[in-house]
């Protein structure tokens, strides 16, 4: 599931494709921007900024995408056969002499002028693997409203951009409460711990797919008593219902939570349910 950690690697991996060359083919395959054409101009950067990707193109254009739940854009070497979908999934097409980049099931793609890209990013908060990321205002955001549950205050972008369902789940588990409980209710230190390992899981996750918030180190103790060994899990409650928590044992439940999906432990995470 694409969140600030995914986001940055694939602006890295677009950016290293397409940065520095003029573009060779141009498809935008959305009816607003079909016409568009941006071949001979050159990509200056592909840039993260929470979870929206922004392509600057030479002439100061940008090209804004966000892949939400299920969007991928994936890079192939000239000539390589495409995958990531069937053709009709395809919403943008970018190429030159050496690579060729394609954008599936993008539910967000608009050009707009680089002078504009306030419009769609300025509402964000400090952004998790960003240069503008301050922890202190992103507590101060996150307890802004202190009757708000605390999973939705996490996925509220304009508190802090990059946190996506699955690190909302991962951290109130590591905080030990619920995703229900009011933030205004979170104990002392609390709020500056879930804000700073927020950051540290994006930053040792953003150079990989494969997204872990259990090492060794972090695994507890007890997985060992439960039939499993440190390490073994890539995450201690997303996508583990009915299975046991790593932690006490305890059958991991799921729920909604703001028309999304959390997971959390009944026995070892404090606080109101579903």
């Amino acid at each position: 599931m694409p969140e600030g950690d995914t986001v940055w690697l694939t602006a890295r991996k677009l950016h290293d494709a397409l940065a520095g060359r003029a573009l060779t083919l141009s498809d935008l395959r959305v009816p607003r921007f079909a016409t568009a054409d941006l071949t001979g101009r050159e990509v200056l950067d592909v840039t993260p900024r929470g979870k929206h990707l922004l392509t600057r193109i030479e002439g100061g254009l940008t090209l804004h995408s966000h892949l939400r739940m299920d969007g991928a854009w994936r890079v192939f070497a000239a000539g390589e056969r495409w995958r990531g979908g069937p053709a009709h999934q395809i919403r943008a097409v970018l190429g030159n002499a050496e690579h060729t980049a394609v954008g599936y099931r993008l539910p967000v793609l608009e050009l707009l002028r680089t002078q504009d890209e306030d419009r769609v990013v300025g509402h964000l908060g400090p952004d998790l693997l960003g240069p503008d990321w301050d922890p202190g205002t992103a507590e101060r955001n996150l307890l802004a409203d202190p009757g708000r549950p605390l999973g939705e205050a996490l996925l509220d972008q304009r508190n802090l951009a990059g946190i996506g369902n699955v690190y909302k789940s991962e951290l109130a588990f590591m905080a030990r409460v619920t995703p229900w409980l009011p933030v205004g209710e979170l104990a002392p230190g609390v709020p500056e711990r879930l804000v700073t390992t927020a950051q540290r899981l994006l930053e040792e996750n953003k150079t990989r797919f494969d997204r872990r918030t259990t090492t060794t180190a972090r695994t507890p103790a007890s997985a060992g008593r439960i039939g499993l060994r440190p390490g073994e899990q890539r995450l201690f409650v997303y996508g583990r219902e009915g299975r046991p928590c790593l932690r006490c044992g305890t059958a991991i439940r799921r729920a909604g939570q703001d028309e999304r999906v959390t997971y959390w432990c009944p026995g070892c995470q404090s606080g109101p349910a579903a």
